[in-house]
């Protein structure tokens, strides 16, 4: 089976897919410091109260953390005897190459969500990718990935307006009873939420206009479906986005004879 790790800023997903289906999901918070036997500790505990047997063979790593990459490739070594691929280095080849400005590292993210929206929707796409940051990946035709837009995320500004003003409490996200708020949680609840559905209506729209191609809006993190409550702001949202196109990159590599660098 292989396993699929999706390293976040904030948190870290562990996938196990049976090479039809995924059967196992775990998600922790990313920790750098976190060593290779704690991982295994962690990851084998959870498989065995599921019952699921295992017996990994293949390991892919997508990390936006560099740090946290050297002790999930000894975990990998050591515990599955394998070499993960590492979606970005050289030995982990993509479907198609991005086609940004030479020298620009695309987010290992970014890549796998536009693989994974490629093989399941096709080109011409716009997906939105709600973690730590918002991220708008453009996705051709072909599949490659062709630049973006990267804003705050959602939690990240509540927190800083929590830090910044004194005054201001620390408030969940979700959809105000209304835009005019009448205490200080439904202000700040109304302008982060009606905010961010102008950033990104207003975004897809204008990256519609540069394209000049009807595209699809593919929306995927964890609070992509609080954020279609307020507009209908994306054709599809997808839940798992990030670990399919590990799969497919997988795939793909496993087809092709690439083999991960001893």
């Amino acid at each position: 089976m292989l396993l699929c790790v999706d390293c976040g800023n904030t948190n870290t997903v562990f996938a196990v897919w049976n090479g039809a289906e995924i059967v196992a999901t775990f998600r922790t918070s990313t920790e750098h410091q976190r060593t290779a036997d704690q991982y295994y500790v962690w990851f084998s505990t959870l498989m065995e109260h599921r019952g699921l047997p295992i017996d990994i063979d293949a390991v892919i790593v997508s990390s936006t953390v560099p740090r946290v990459v050297f002790n999930l490739r000894v975990f990998s070594d050591r515990y599955f005897s394998c070499r993960p691929r590492v979606v970005g280095k050289p030995d982990c080849a993509l479907p198609i190459e991005p086609r940004v400005d030479a020298g620009t590292r695309v987010g290992p993210d970014r890549l796998a969500n536009a693989a994974g929206a490629w093989d399941r929707h096709g080109g011409d796409l716009i997906v939105v990718d709600f973690g730590t940051a918002t991220n708008f990946d453009v996705v051709a035709e072909d599949g490659a990935y062709v630049g973006g837009v990267i804003a705050p995320g959602v939690n990240l500004s509540l927190e800083a307006l929590h830090v910044a003003a004194a005054a201001l409490p620390h408030v969940d996200v979700t959809m105000p009873p209304q835009v005019i708020g009448r205490n200080t949680v439904d202000c700040m609840q109304s302008g982060v939420f009606w905010g961010y559905v102008g950033l990104i209506s207003g975004i897809c729209a204008r990256i519609k206009a540069e394209y000049g191609r009807p595209m699809k809006v593919i929306s995927t993190g964890g609070l992509a479906p609080l954020f279609q409550q307020g507009d209908t702001l994306f054709d599809m949202f997808e839940d798992d986005l990030t670990i399919h196109g590990l799969t497919v990159i997988h795939s793909y590599n496993h087809k092709n004879g690439v083999h991960p660098a001893p």
